[in-house]
């Protein structure tokens, strides 16, 4: 019981040292198109269903459909 309340103490401190404020001239730097995790949504569409369709499976990516390539 104290190694579980001790783990959950370090999980909540380590999540909460995550958190930190963000000033509203740093937002306009952070929204801009190269900070992103995909540059292009359009391109990362289009290469997730080629890989669907080769690897002929699905789900891995939350995409519905199978491997003929018609989803």
């Amino acid at each position: 019981m104290i190694r579980a309340t001790l783990a959950l103490g370090a999980a909540l401190a380590a999540l909460a040292c995550g958190c930190t404020p963000v000033a509203p001239y740093q937002r306009g730097y952070l929204a801009r198109p190269d900070m992103a995790l995909e540059p292009s949504v359009g391109t990362a569409k289009a290469l997730e269903k080629t890989f669907t369709s080769k690897e002929a499976s699905s789900g891995g990516a939350s995409v519905g459909g199978g491997g003929c390539g018609c989803n």
